[in-house]
């Protein structure tokens, strides 16, 4: 992940956590490697494992139909999400 200065942040497990955890807790997206991004709304929407993060998508019940598995090493930013923009 890139930070403000320039310089690459690793993404581990604890910055997942620290993001899952916050209060109150604000959504984010995902960009990974490959362009493809991924929303996570609600920390109950995602879970962490060693080296992914599991992300529920397809949520028209608030239940997701199924998840993503994205490895923590393809994740390239985290950018906040604007819950006014929210559909």
């Amino acid at each position: 992940m890139l930070c403000r200065d320039g310089m690459m942040k690793t993404m581990t497990v604890q910055t997942f956590r620290e993001l899952l955890t916050r209060q109150p807790f604000r959504p984010f997206r995902l960009i990974m490697s490959s362009g493809e991004s991924y929303d996570v709304r609600h920390p109950e929407m995602a879970f962490l494992t060693r080296s992914d993060i599991l992300v529920g998508i397809d949520m028209d019940d608030g239940v997701p139909a199924e998840f993503k598995i994205c490895a923590l090493l393809h994740v390239a930013t985290i950018e906040p999400i604007d819950q006014q923009s929210r559909t």
